[in-house]
């Protein structure tokens, strides 16, 4: 019975469901199945909320309850996401690291569990997410395999030995519950559930399959009885706790099911779901125990289930998979109810969802899915496609379901006609709503009721008051009733606990009795009437506003306003908001404004114009106008508050800057003129303006008239406002141009604005003229230091001008002309001005501080002054150490006067100096004086050659030359030489040196030299040498030089004369490659001449330069025959002087070489002959090219029978082959083929197939069984249907498509579509079939290939995608289709693209979704209209990666779709800038339509979206929701917006900016405004929390001169501990005041006197203890003293601290004690 109900439920599910996926339907949607009875909806993706991806498994994943899902990530930095599924859009983040984490199923509690290092054990910890604090922690002493929340308190933990519970309440540690069964060693525990009661457990593990069916897994479970102390082991693999009431029981039966998925020894398996009662309760009747076959389709054979449920709410049973599969029993029964596949991806947990209902899965792809009943079909579903009307109707009745009208009807009839009224009752109630009408209750109210006993109609609501909500008319009724009884509490409890369906005729009903509770009813009931009459009458206006703002209700304002003007004017204001609100208003504002202005309602009008306003359009600006005068002549400040917010711009501007003129506000009148002379009149107002705001207006004028206004300014007060213009030309210098600044100053002869406007400009200006002024004005304002400070700083003055302004102006300080003069190398001129003027202390001190460096140049201008030498050698003297020789001796050198450094440069010698420039100057002293300088110069290892040399050119060139030889300065050698001719010193000195670039140098062209040197050096210095290193360096000069000619002058010299190196090879070889390079008719008689030179080398250079004479000479001369033949070959190119040689050397070699060259000349039979003399057969594939090339294959066939003989190579035996073919002697070359061979018959055939020869081609190809080319072959041949069978022999791709081209160009389609099958299944080979048939326009045929393609096995990818291109280009209607059927085969981004070529915005859209690229998706739906869906953009656009398309998204909704733009923000809220989505907002002024947003978002205390809402706030002067913001949410512009709401009409604001003040410390602001305001509460309030004792003094003197003599007592009270006593005293005795100061003079003495009370008992607590002391003291020193005497007479006792000595007796000297002089 059981397989025929599970099949009822096949045949009913797959009626109208297309099958798939295994043989049963998708996932039910409205397009499947038009009633589903089970609902299977995504409530969130997991990855789209930030979880990654490679978490989501059973191991990092735990769902507890309905309300959390719990993830572990692990990684580089661990973390615990925790996702509420009230907002899963914002999931919350924490820095945790765990093995386990487990969300508490009902409250903000976390359990987590970590391995403790080093030891198999496990600490747990409990921690309060909300209150940030640990509440348990226990270590296990063994590792916990499993655990879960049992329970909202309790925890249930698994070992590998026991089961322990540990509850989160008190210390407790985990208690060991029971041990584990047998059958569970070695599973996987992936449950442990408890019942309601606690009285019953089961614990479920999974373990490897049996051996004859390993890849179903096992299941075990353990259930035990905490009552019995029993376990029972059980094979199941989910199990759920479940409760049932059997009719006529007191009690509900406890209940478990459990599944199981066995395999049978038989092979076959058994799954079953099991039903049995626990604990039977005696005297009550049993549960019926059931059985119900869990049917697996043969696709999922190996499934199993991973969790059951059981819902109490519909009494049924949902058994989840770990394939997707979804069962649905009915727990009374364990009658299938629906089974289908509700997830593609495994399933690895689940949680029950009791408030619904239903149960949540969580997929491997982390979709969260929710599968419920569907409420309105079930029913229907159940009767009329199981035809189980039994279950239908008790389904109806445990859910209170519809749908069983026609099931119930009769059987109430019965029970009614019967009179069994209450049977009726809870039929009806227990109908689902069928038969709970006005009828029903109708009857029950015509039956009389019986005395003694309830009403049958109070029987009725009494039970369906049980099951749970009474319907409208059944509420009305009820309350009819119960308020006929004056026991209305019982309606305030039903309320409360949601028991009545609320309608307006409800409320109508309660509204004499309790407005308030008519009210809400009238709000659930969306009685708008009603309601907004309500709120008018309690005067909860604001409220009224935002109720019939948010339903569209339009009231009679006009009436309402009339009526709440006079008595209310607060909410007069607010109606009038709610009007100006309305598109259109429904009175005009002029009027309503005009009617707060008749009552002198100045704040009033003002507040409802300003909200009027607020759009800011031009045709309002009379109103605007108005606005600004009213506030002008009445309340400046408000005016000036309403034009600081910028809100305003169509108004009278010339209109308003008169009144802003007159009433003090001078920045906004210099704002609004537009006149120079109104302007210049305003702004020397300085007094009155604030000086920054001053500054800032300057920026909006014209350079002209900026410095028109600035020349007023300095006109009118120049010494008040000069800080005010040095400002403004500081911060507008780029816009009114330096110059014309300074132009302006000098021309007022400002030298002080001068100088503060230079100071600031030079730091970033460049312009020297800029600079300078500063110079001169700084010195000009007496400011040295300063003017110090930029010579020596700035690098853009010009130092010419500078200097000579410097000298002029004669300064008492000369180091600013010293910095200049020294950084610009004015030294001259300084010392010259610092002499002429005597001050020689600056130039001391400028040559000994200031730069050193520069002495020498001051000396030298003190010598042209004729400075005496005394003070020349002591300034000399003082800086000595520091002081550069070089530029000394050189200035003092200039001037002839040397010989005065003697003494200096001796006395520099004598300390050890090693200085060149001491030395080189001593050495041009003995030069000069000729004082034996060559010993100097020879022994001294100091000077530096190129100076002394240098100067020792003009007085002895020898001397030079001794100093540049010394210091190897061959250049400088060279010269000296050159320039006096000594030439032979010269090559004596190149040859020794032996330097590359020496010789290069003195080798050049450019040396007119060069002759001379090489002279002297073939005849003096090169024979003089006998180092051979000398003569190669010299050698290689030459050859480095090019300078072939004298180089082989040279070698001649070396080589043909008799010397040491005569018979050197190299000489030798290079006096032969000179000579070929440069003389050619010389190399004959050297060859003959030599015989040490390398011949091969030589030879071969020969032939490189065409000396092939020579070459063959050299060659033969060494009997290189090889060589010499290549030369008469190669070279000569004479065959018959090559065929001579051979035949006189006569060796193989060299006949070989000649057959070569015979080869090459295409002389074919000499070359063989050549070939067979040398017996060669290594060319034979030469032999085999040129015989092709010369088509000589008869020769060639000769040829190659002699070669087989020698050789056995392949290449012949395939070359003889196409000979044969060639030449059309088939039958031998079929003999040929018939003997063993080598021969490639595949490149044979190909051959012949290339070259027509299809007959030969044919034979090769069937010889060699190469199906493919005889396909190809018989193409050729035109022989379609053979080629066919050949192809399908060789069923290769290439094949395939050849034999399907030439069949589609010879129309044979038929067999193109057979041959074409085989192909595209190949995914390469695809793209250019379509392109073939495509190109041939043979559209249809190439769909119709596609599609049968489709159904192949082989049937991958491309084959759909493909198809999908062509259905967008061809057949369009068919594309989407095709996309939702094969979405998961198709390569999206190829699809993509050819979606975007043909415009089907729609299709390219769900291919983005279904590719994961939500970004471009987005894009498509917002450029594109007919792509956009709401509830899918939507999805898309939280998926996305581009933050910035989160924006775009806004304003595409701001544009296309505002009102449901909130819905948007509702999912974007955890993802977007708020405080960019705030400016956006606001720049579109749409901030009150994305209000609730900007509540929600006010939680990150941002300051834009706290400025935002609190901009909100005021304007619709909801002044609670503001200070609940200002105390939350302090991240705004405090001080800003307390000076707004200090302006602000409404006292609660100004209250608003006293708090504000309040928490910035601003105490005596906030006192000020409160004593403004007469808020003296507030005052006195903010002074006691100041602590400021000067301002409570304060407030209460104002309190005195206000004779406000009971503020004064209050605040005695409240600044009690500010208050000093003598100040209060004397102000009570001065103003009468002392009866209102007396409560506080009383608790004054009360205090003063406790605290000398308290003195007095301290003192003489002290005095106690000094003297308990004193006496311990002295108890003591007795003891010590007693002790002494004690001591034997003989020994003296031991000294002791204090005592002078000891008495004669051994006692102590009582005198020397301290502390016991007032002992008696």
């Amino acid at each position: 019975s059981t397989q025929r109900r599970i099949c009822a439920v096949e045949r009913a599910t797959r009626s109208e469901v297309p099958v798939a996926n295994g043989g049963f339907p998708p996932v039910l949607d409205q397009s499947t199945m038009a009633t589903p009875p089970v609902t299977v909806k995504e409530v969130v993706s997991l990855t789209s909320t930030g979880v990654n991806p490679q978490c989501i498994s059973f191991t990092n994943l735990t769902m507890e309850s309905e309300k959390f899902i719990c993830v572990r990530e692990t990684g580089a930095a661990n973390s615990v996401v925790i996702v509420d599924m009230a907002n899963p859009s914002q999931p919350m983040k924490r820095p945790i690291t765990a093995d386990s984490a487990l969300m508490n199923p009902v409250s903000k509690v976390i359990a987590l569990k970590a391995t403790v290092a080093g030891a198999a054990q496990d600490h747990l910890q409990i921690f309060n997410i909300e209150m940030k604090s640990k509440m348990k922690s226990h270590q296990m002493p063994e590792s916990v395999v499993f655990w879960t929340w049992i329970g909202p308190s309790m925890l249930g933990i698994v070992t590998n030995t026991a089961v322990y519970h540990w509850s989160m309440e008190g210390d407790a540690a985990p208690a060991k519950v029971f041990d584990r069964t047998p059958n569970l060693n070695g599973a996987q525990i992936i449950s442990y559930r408890a019942s309601q009661d606690m009285k019953w457990f089961t614990l479920v593990g999974i373990a490897p399959g049996d051996p004859s069916r390993p890849s179903l897994v096992k299941g075990n479970m353990q259930l035990y009885s905490a009552q019995q102390q029993r376990s029972q082991a059980l094979e199941a693999h989910a199990a759920a706790f479940a409760t049932h009431h059997v009719p006529g029981n007191a009690q509900k039966s406890q209940l478990v099911a459990f599944a199981q998925k066995t395999a049978q020894p038989d092979g076959s398996v058994s799954s079953k779901l099991h039903v049995i009662e626990l604990g039977a309760v005696p005297g009550q009747t049993p549960f019926t125990k059931r059985q119900a076959e869990l049917f697996f389709p043969p696709d999922f054979a190996d499934d199993f289930p991973v969790s059951m449920h059981a819902s109490e709410k519909y009494g049924v049973l949902y058994v989840v998979t770990k394939m997707g599969l979804l069962f649905v029993y009915d727990v009374e029964t364990a009658t299938a109810i629906y089974r289908n596949k509700v997830s593609n991806d495994p399933v690895f947990i689940a949680a029950n969802a009791p408030s619904v209902g239903g149960v949540y899965a969580v997929n491997r792809r982390g979709q969260v899915l929710l599968m419920n009943i569907n409420e309105q079909a079930v029913v229907p579903f159940v009767s009329g496609q199981l035809k189980n009307p039994e279950l239908a109707l008790s389904l109806a009745q445990k859910g209170n379901l519809p749908g069983a009208e026609a099931l119930v009807m009769p059987k109430f009839e019965a029970l009614f006609g019967s009179g069994n009224f209450k049977a009726a009752a809870e039929l009806a109630a227990a109908s689902g709503g069928a038969l709970r009408t006005k009828e029903t209750i109708a009857r029950f109210q015509n039956v009389p009721a019986v005395p003694g006993q309830n009403s049958p109609l109070l029987q009725y609501f009494g039970i369906c008051l049980q099951r749970g909500q009474l319907n409208a008319f059944e509420a009305v009724e009820l309350a009819k009733l119960v308020l006929a009884q004056n026991k209305k509490q019982l309606l305030d409890t039903w309320m409360a606990e949601d028991k009545l369906e609320c309608s307006e005729e409800l409320g109508d009903l309660l509204q004499r009795v309790d407005p308030d509770m008519a009210l809400r009813v009238y709000i659930k009931a969306k009685a708008n009437g009603k309601v907004v009459a309500a709120l008018a009458q309690k005067g909860e206006f604001e409220k009224m506003g935002k109720y019939c703002e948010m339903t569209g209700h339009k009231p009679d304002y006009a009436y309402m306003l009339q009526s709440t003007l006079m008595s209310n004017p607060q909410g007069a204001v607010q109606i009038a908001i709610q009007i100006g609100k309305q598109n259109p208003p429904p009175m005009d504002p002029n009027a309503v404004a005009d009617l707060f202005l008749q009552r002198n309602m100045i704040r009033e009008a003002t507040s409802f114009l300003l909200d009027v306003l607020k759009e800011d359009n031009e045709e309002q600006a009379g109103m605007q106008t108005k606005v600004l005068e009213i506030n002008l002549v009445t309340f400046p400040n408000v005016a000036d508050a309403i034009l600081g917010q910028g809100k305003l711009t169509h108004y009278d501007r010339p209109r308003i800057a008169q009144l802003c003129e007159k009433a003090g506000l001078y920045m906004r009148a210099l704002q609004h003129y537009t006149e120079v002379s109104d302007l210049k009149r305003c702004c020397v107002n300085t007094h009155s303006i604030d000086p920054q705001a001053l500054i800032e207006w300057f920026g909006t004028l014209s350079a002209e008239w900026a410095l028109e206004c600035v020349k007023e300014l300095l006109v009118s007060n120049p010494r008040q406002n000069l800080q005010i213009v040095v400002s403004v030309c500081k911060e507008y210098t780029e816009q009114l141009t330096a110059e014309a600044i300074v132009h302006l100053l000098e021309e007022q002869n400002s030298m002080e604005g001068l100088f503060f406007y230079l100071g600031a400009l030079i730091a970033t200006s460049e312009d020297p003229e800029m600079h300078f002024k500063y110079i001169e004005a700084a010195s000009k304002t007496g400011q040295i230091k300063e003017v110090e400070r930029v010579t020596r700083e700035s690098n853009f003055y010009d130092p010419e001008k500078a200097k000579v302004f410097l000298m002029e102006a004669k300064l008492p300080d000369a180091r600013p002309l010293i910095n200049v003069c020294d950084r610009f190398n004015f030294v001259g001129d300084l010392t010259t001005y610092l002499y002429q003027n005597n001050m020689m202390r600056y130039i001391e001190g400028y040559v000994q501080k200031v730069n050193p460096s520069n002495a020498p140049f001051v000396v030298g201008a003190l010598l042209d002054q004729e400075c005496s030498e005394d003070f020349l050698q002591n300034l000399i003297l003082s800086v000595r150490s520091l002081l550069p020789v070089g530029p000394l001796v050189e200035e003092v050198g200039k001037r002839n006067r040397l010989k005065m450094l003697t003494p200096f440069l001796e006395h520099l010698v004598s300390e050890g100096s090693v200085d060149a420039n001491v030395h080189n100057a001593l050495g041009m002293i003995l030069i000069d004086s000729n004082s034996n300088p060559e010993h100097f110069l020879a022994t001294n290892e100091h000077y530096d050659s190129k100076v002394v040399g240098k100067y020792c050119e003009k007085r002895d060139p020898n001397l030079a030359c001794v100093a540049y030889k010394r210091g190897k300065c061959d250049i400088e050698l060279v010269n000296v030489t050159n320039k006096n001719s000594l030439f032979k010193l010269q090559s004596r000195y190149v040859v020794e040196r032996m330097d590359v670039d020496l010789w290069a140098h003195v080798l050049a062209d450019e040396n007119p030299h060069r002759r001379n040197l090489i002279d002297q050096v073939v005849s003096t210095a090169l024979p003089e040498s006998k180092n051979p290193e000398q003569v190669s360096v010299t050698v290689k000069a030459f050859m480095t030089a090019e300078m072939p000619q004298e180089l082989i002058e040279l070698l001649e010299k070396i080589v043909l004369q008799n010397s040491a190196f005569s018979n050197n090879p190299n000489l030798q070889n290079l006096l032969i490659l000179t000579a070929i390079k440069a003389d050619k008719t010389r190399v004959m008689d050297y060859i003959n001449r030599l015989d040490a030179f390398n011949g091969p080398e030589v030879g071969e250079i020969a032939v490189g330069n065409e000396l092939y004479e020579e070459a063959f000479a050299i060659f033969k001369k060494f009997d290189l025959h090889l060589d010499a033949m290549k030369v008469l070959l190669e070279c000569l190119e004479s065959i018959e002087r090559g065929l001579e040689y051979a035949q006189r050397v006569d060796t193989n070699e060299v006949w070989s070489q000649l057959a070569k060259a015979q080869l090459a000349a295409g002389d074919v039979g000499a070359a063989v002959a050549a070939y067979i003399k040398a017996g060669d057969s290594s060319d034979h594939g030469d032999v085999i090219d040129v015989a092709k090339r010369c088509d000589d294959y008869e020769a060639l066939v000769s040829y190659l029978v002699m070669v087989r003989k020698k050789v056995k190579d392949a290449k012949v035996d395939t070359e003889l082959c196409y000979a044969y073919a060639r030449i059309d002697k088939l039958s031998d070359l079929e003999e040929f083929i018939a003997t063993p061979n080598a021969a490639n018959r595949a490149v044979v055939g190909d051959r012949c197939f290339d070259e027509g020869l299809y007959e030969a081609a044919k034979v090769m190809f069937i010889s060699d069984s190469n199906w493919g080319r005889l396909a190809s072959t018989l193409v050729k041949l035109h022989q379609f249907q053979a080629a066919v069978d050949a192809a399908r022999k060789a069923n290769t791709a290439r094949t395939w498509k050849e034999i399907c081209f030439a069949c589609v160009d010879e129309g044979e389609f038929r067999l193109a579509q057979l041959c074409g099958l085989n192909i595209i299944v190949q995914a390469d080979e695809l793209e250019e079939i379509s392109e073939y048939y495509q190109i041939r326009g043979r559209f249809d045929e190439l769909l119709s290939l596609m599609e049968a393609g489709v159904g192949l096995e082989r049937a991958h990818m491309g084959i759909f995608t493909e198809l999908g291109i062509l259905y967008a280009k061809h057949r369009p209607e068919k594309l989407m289709e095709h996309l939702k059927l094969f979405s998961t085969r198709i390569n999206i981004p190829r699809l993509i693209r050819a979606c975007e070529e043909m415009a089907a915005w729609k299709e390219l859209s769900f291919l983005y979704v279904a590719y994961d690229e939500f970004d471009n998706a987005a894009g498509v739906m917002m450029a594109h209209p007919d792509a956009w869906e709401h509830v899918s953009f939507k999805d898309v656009c939280v998926k996305v990666a581009n933050a910035e398309i989160y924006y775009k998204a806004l304003s595409f909704y701001l544009e296309e779709h505002p009102t449901q733009l909130v819905d948007l923000l509702a999912v974007l809220t955890p993802r977007v800038d708020h405080s960019r989505v705030v400016d956006l907002m606001r720049k579109r002024n749409h901030l009150a339509l994305v209000k609730p947003y900007l509540a929600q978002a006010q939680t990150n205390n941002l300051q834009a979206v706290n400025d935002a809402v609190n901009e909100l706030c005021i304007e619709e002067e909801d002044y609670e929701a503001l200070r609940n913001s200002i105390d939350l949410y302090d991240n705004f512009d405090q001080i800003s917006l307390a000076l707004r709401c200090e302006s602000h009409e409404l006292i609660e604001f100004r209250r608003i900016s006293g708090h504000i003040y309040q928490k910035n410390k601003r105490w005596k602001q906030s006192v000020e405004l409160a004593k403004r305001d007469g808020l003296f509460k507030d005052a006195m309030e903010a002074c006691a929390q100041s602590g400021d004792k000067e301002l409570a003094e304060s407030l209460l003197k104002y309190f005195i001169d206000e004779n406000n003599k009971e503020c004064f007592a209050a605040c005695l009270y409240t600044c009690y501990d500010l208050l000093r006593a003598d100040v209060v005293f004397e102000l009570a005795w001065m103003h009468g005041l002392m009866e209102y100061s007396m409560p506080y003079m009383i608790q004054f003495m009360r205090e003063y006197s406790g605290k000398v009370d308290a003195l007095i008992a301290d003192k003489k607590d002290r005095n106690l203890e000094k003297v308990e002391a004193e006496k311990e003291a002295v108890k003591e020193q007795m003891n010590q003293n007693l002790y002494a005497q004690l001591l034997p007479a003989a020994l003296p006792a031991p000294p002791m601290p204090g005592m002078d000595g000891m008495s004669p007796g051994g006692g102590a000297v009582y005198g020397a004690m301290p502390g016991m002089d007032g002992m008696s």
